[in-house]
């Protein structure tokens, strides 16, 4: 099968990455983190399979991860996880809703501002 068939198959669990609101790579894009033209390369894989980005994602919608060991937030500075926890939730709730935005890809980023 050509690889363009294959769909998305999450690189840790390796289970199909359905949908966009699921997906690591994505949120990691809206977040700034991966660059546009990185996205073809990257591997994929769900959220909750990216343990280390998900445990700051704090919404009653999406239910809490743990990441047991040195870079559990519980480990780390309280102002950092405070920062990261809104920073992740709000790519998150951006990811949530870019099915219902009517965004190119390229307007994802929470940097970006739809004119």
């Amino acid at each position: 099968m050509a690889k363009c068939d294959e769909g998305y198959i999450c690189d840790v669990c390796g289970q199909d990455v359905e949908a966009i609101v699921d997906s690591d790579l994505y949120l990691r894009y809206v977040l700034g983190d991966v660059q546009l033209d990185f996205l073809h390369r990257l591997r994929e894989r769900h959220i909750r399979c990216n343990p280390a980005l998900a445990q700051y994602i704090v919404d009653e919608r999406f239910p809490p991860v743990s990441h047991p060991g040195d870079f559990d937030k519980a480990n780390m500075d309280a102002e950092f996880v405070r920062e990261e926890e809104e920073r992740v939730t709000q790519g998150w709730r951006r990811l949530q809703a870019i099915p219902t935005l009517g965004l190119s890809v390229a307007e994802y980023p929470l940097s970006v501002t739809p004119e």
